[in-house]
């Protein structure tokens, strides 16, 4: 497929064998998922079948280790599986897998014991267990260390008590991971005693106590959950009580790079949709893509794209090597999702009436894209932690 807008100044990271991945995922992408997401947009909801053939195809463990069911690759094969995911046309499929795959699971692998991996990951990767996220509440959203859900050891238990809000895969999941405060922290250090814990659907006391109504990425299912003294076996604690907020703090790293990427995939979908606009259609005698303006103004696009595409895969680079890169993936996530939003409104604009259309694909595009600057750390908390960097944490 050719990509149009990509000017391909910089050299690409990838290797072969993503390459081949990636004509994987864009054949299953075309053929079994991009004809079918109107439906799910509409349903609210993604079928379990759609993860279990994921899961026949090996896309969802790509970088998990081989024992236990994982593709024994690396964070760029995540990469490719966001930008070919990012192009089905509905940011809310792209979303819930990359929440499965990227921004919640890789937590167990990281941290989790040999029996958690062998009790969890199987399913996992075979897309019967399907994973959520559980860290914002309805009083901490990037303040994490404002967590108040509570944890209280009771013998071979943990009893969970408190709410989360805006869950992605929360409606539908088998698996959440879940932070609460098994301690107090203090004034200096707020973040202590956050622990992290695998609760399964099911147990008493947990319930999905709304399913939320969004602007966009409606296919994907987000919930606000309860839990009162939900019971969590002791062996559930995931990694070290206490250093939870720790472990959180290693993911999103993850997390905030797979959502730039996200972003900026369906940007370039979304110029691509706009130049083959502009070609096609015609006004006071010549087509649109004749008009200075109009050109000038896709040149600005694609420009950006390009910036953020070069800033994405750095970024990428760096966490693959496992080089400390917290203002790096700051600064990618920042750009790259104020970047898609600028896209998407020139987008609509320069579609003219037809960009308000729901038969237009940058109508949805427009809609979807809005989370990015809000989702995994907004624009503004990325902002305060590069200017912590550049400046100190006195300034």
């Amino acid at each position: 497929m050719n990509v149009p807008v990509r000017a391909g100044s910089f050299a690409s990271p990838f290797r072969p064998e993503h390459d081949l991945l990636r004509r994987t995922i864009r054949t299953f992408v075309e053929r079994e998922v991009a004809p079918h997401v109107d439906d799910w947009e509409d349903a609210g909801r993604i079928p379990r079948s759609f993860w279990r053939r994921m899961g026949e195809l090996g896309l969802l463990g790509l970088d998990f280790p081989p024992e236990y069911g994982g593709g024994g690759g690396d964070l760029l094969s995540s990469v490719v599986l966001g930008e070919e995911m990012a192009r089905c046309r509905s940011g809310g499929v792209a979303f819930s897998v990359l929440v499965h795959t990227d921004m919640s699971s890789p937590w167990l692998v990281r941290f989790g014991t040999d029996a958690q991996k062998r009790k969890y990951l199987p399913s996992i990767v075979a897309g019967e267990t399907v994973c959520a996220l559980g860290i914002t509440e309805p009083g901490a959203g990037s303040d994490m260390a404002g967590i108040t859900m509570r944890a209280e050891r009771r013998g071979d238990c943990y009893l969970l008590t408190g709410s989360k809000t805006f869950i992605t895969n929360g409606v539908y999941g088998d698996l959440y991971f879940v932070a609460a405060r098994t301690g107090a922290g203090t004034a200096t250090r707020r973040h202590d005693g956050i622990s992290m814990f695998l609760a399964e659907r099911g147990l008493p006391g947990f319930e999905v106590s709304a399913k939320l109504d969004k602007m966009g990425m409606r296919a994907s299912d987000t919930a606000t959950l309860s839990f009162h003294e939900s019971p969590v076996p002791a062996a559930n604690l995931l990694g070290i009580e206490g250093r939870g907020f720790q472990q959180l703090a290693a993911g999103l790293e993850r997390e905030r790079l797979l959502a730039a990427v996200l972003a900026l995939s369906g940007a370039t979908q979304a110029l691509e949709d706009t130049v083959r606009y502009l070609k096609e259609r015609s006004a006071f005698g010549e087509p649109l893509a004749e008009r200075q303006a109009l050109r000038h103004r896709i040149a600005d696009l694609a420009t950006e794209i390009e910036a953020a595409r070069a800033l994405v895969y750095h970024a990428a680079e760096l966490f693959a090597d496992g080089a400390e890169c917290a203002t790096p993936v700051s600064m990618a996530k920042l750009f790259a999702t104020e970047v898609a939003n600028r896209v998407a409104y020139h987008a609509v604009q320069l579609h003219g009436d037809d960009g308000y259309m729901r038969e237009f694909p940058v109508e949805r595009f427009f809609r979807d894209v809005r989370l990015w600057t809000i989702a995994s750390g907004t624009s503004e908390i990325m902002r305060e932690i590069i200017a912590r960097r550049v400046l100190g944490p006195g300034s």
